[in-house]
């Protein structure tokens, strides 16, 4: 038992760490420069993540898919999460664009890039509907909270109108929105359109784990270290800790529990980084903060699966 339940947790995250390698060698090599990374990545985000969306959902039933228990309980605990980071930062720490970025890549996760593939890994791509509506959940509140946090830190008005317009853009949430709208009118899409879907749907995740291999650099650790080490023990220890937790004593098993894992323990959002840089936020520390959380994640959500597993919750 405690050897399948060992090759299936990692199994949930070896392929992830393999792909992200391969990407790290082709770096290596020179076969992509640092400029290049950047711009296939918006062309990854823009063209294949609202497909994934849209294809996760796509044939399945509403009923099936909403878990209204799963939607409050991960809403509210990241906002509760989030709060006692924002008092936690502001006691350690005193430059207010340092605070920003730090805010942010502790309660932000990179739960569409690193998280979707872990469930997807144990329980096919067919079976994660559930994990595909809490995107629509998830994304908009964590994009909702950074905006909020880089710009009160930088001595900026919010605008709740450059923020509803930046959110309708997203087109993961587009992708999801139409998932969900092609569920109530249970709508029937020719192959000519549906294949190419699933096509850049496959596509989206080994892509963006190949560009985040390739992002790595190991030798930018960056000036503050103190700040850099209590950014990756919040994000992959201290909040999977609590949402894992609190998730597992409310009775969440099986694709339920592995969606908050995805959602709790993956690294800090990549998005996180260009956020900071645009929003005079600490770029640098925000910029670590995911190629290293990214990096031992590997390991660390490996060892939260594999405990959950080991207790029968999935």
């Amino acid at each position: 038992m405690m050897l399948s339940n060992f090759l299936i947790s990692l199994q949930a995250v070896a392929p992830m760490f393999i792909i992200m390698f391969i990407g790290a060698f082709i770096k290596r090599a020179g076969l992509i420069t640092t400029e290049e990374t950047k711009k296939f990545n918006r062309i990854v985000f823009i063209t294949c993540f609202g497909p994934l969306m849209f294809d996760t959902l796509y044939g399945k039933e509403l009923g099936d898919a909403v878990d209204l228990r799963l939607i409050v309980f991960t809403a509210a605990t990241v906002l509760v999460l989030y709060a006692l980071t924002v008092v936690f930062v502001l006691k350690i720490e005193k430059n207010q664009k340092t605070r920003g970025a730090m805010i942010q890549a502790i309660y932000r996760s990179n739960f569409v890039i690193m998280g979707i593939p872990v469930v997807q890994n144990v329980f096919g791509r067919g079976e994660i509907a559930v994990t595909a509506v809490m995107v629509t959940l998830i994304v908009p509140l964590y994009n909702v909270l950074a905006v909020i946090t880089l710009e009160v830190f930088r001595g900026g008005k919010v605008s709740l109108k450059d923020t509803l317009k930046n959110l309708i853009k997203n087109p993961i949430i587009d992708g999801a929105i139409c998932g969900i709208i092609a569920i109530l009118i249970h709508l029937k899409l020719p192959a000519a359109i549906e294949t190419p879907i699933s096509m850049l749907a496959e596509a989206a995740s080994p892509l963006a784990l190949l560009l985040l291999g390739a992002s790595f650099d190991f030798r930018t650790v960056g000036k503050e270290k103190r700040n850099l080490i209590i950014c990756l023990v919040g994000r992959l220890i201290v909040f999977p800790a609590v949402g894992l937790i609190f998730g597992a004593l409310l009775g969440f098993t099986g694709v339920k529990l592995l969606t908050l894992v995805a959602i709790f323990a993956s690294p800090s959002a990549v998005t996180s980084f260009t956020m900071a840089q645009q929003m005079d936020s600490d770029y640098e520390l925000a910029g670590n903060c995911v190629i290293f959380s990214s990096a031992i994640s590997c390991f660390t959500m490996f060892l939260w699966i594999f405990a959950l597993k080991s207790m029968g919750l999935f």
